[in-house]
């Protein structure tokens, strides 16, 4: 049996995206076979596997697994690369809905700003974000689908991203369940840079959306007014932006992941 696929990145965050709505290629519980397809020399090489399905009640599904071939949490990224997938299988237009882990999404589709073939500009309506706790130490934990831990700090480019986050992504309180740890720093206002630590990935990753959208965040939370705003956010492998609604109870809604998708090559492997 060969396995076809489409490999997308969203800012250096790379997927594996597989069509399931004809032939079921890999099951949920097909750990080994989803890590070995992951690995970077053994394998395709990917932070995440993505499968389209049908689902009941939504038309389409979107199924995500971390890079070590256990089914997770939500993707942002893989979430954009998922509907930009979708458009190239010819199933979604300017505007797409499917389901995911924690719930409906809806997303709308442009055309990259900068006009390059196979890049897709994606805005994916994140879920809203109720329950934000501060920690000593100018840290936010929050949960944005999947659960993030982002602490500002200055000059994060000479950090240790991989020492500092597996520190805290094995601390007592996060080693059972896992946390996805940023470190944010504030480059002027509106505008930050973040690197990320992906559980499940156990490395760092180029860029995280639901990272960028947590990180986003923490920062008008910290620092802003009620109302609209929009933040760009450069991880390290490309641009990023957060478009949101920060409510006078202190909640936050409309909020919207935003950045750019590409397809890099399709083919197909043994399983």
């Amino acid at each position: 049996m060969t396995i076809p696929f489409v490999k997308y990145h969203g800012a250096g965050n790379d997927f594996i995206m597989v069509d399931q709505r004809a032939h079921q290629w890999i099951n949920r519980t097909d750990k080994a076979l989803v890590a070995a397809l992951c690995h970077r020399r053994f394998g395709i090489g990917a932070d995440g596997l993505i499968l389209l399905q049908h689902a009941a009640e939504h038309g389409y599904e979107m199924v995500y697994f971390n890079a070590d071939g256990g089914e997770s949490t939500l993707c942002g990224n893989g979430g954009r690369c998922f509907v930009a997938f979708a458009k190239h299988l010819g199933i979604s237009q300017d505007t797409f809905h499917f389901l995911a882990v924690d719930g409906p999404h809806e997303a709308t589709i442009a055309a990259h700003p900068d006009g390059a073939a196979h890049h897709e500009w994606v805005e994916l309506h994140m879920n809203d974000v109720r329950d934000i706790e501060q920690l000593p130490g100018d840290v936010y934990v929050l949960n944005t689908g999947s659960p993030h831990y982002i602490a500002f700090e200055k000059n994060i480019s000479a950090q240790d991203m991989v020492q500092q986050g597996r520190a805290v992504r094995y601390s007592d309180r996060f080693r059972d369940g896992g946390i996805n740890v940023n470190l944010v720093e504030e480059n002027a206002p509106n505008n930050l840079s973040i690197r990320t630590y992906e559980r499940g990935v156990e490395d760092e990753t180029l860029a995280c959306g639901t990272g960028v959208t947590a990180a986003a965040i923490a920062y008008v939370r910290k620092n802003g007014d009620p109302g609209a705003h929009y933040i760009p956010v450069k991880a390290v492998g490309g641009d990023l932006g957060v478009r949101l609604q920060f409510n006078a109870d202190g909640t936050f809604s409309q909020i919207w992941l935003c950045g750019p998708a590409q397809r890099v090559f399709e083919g197909s492997v043994p399983a």
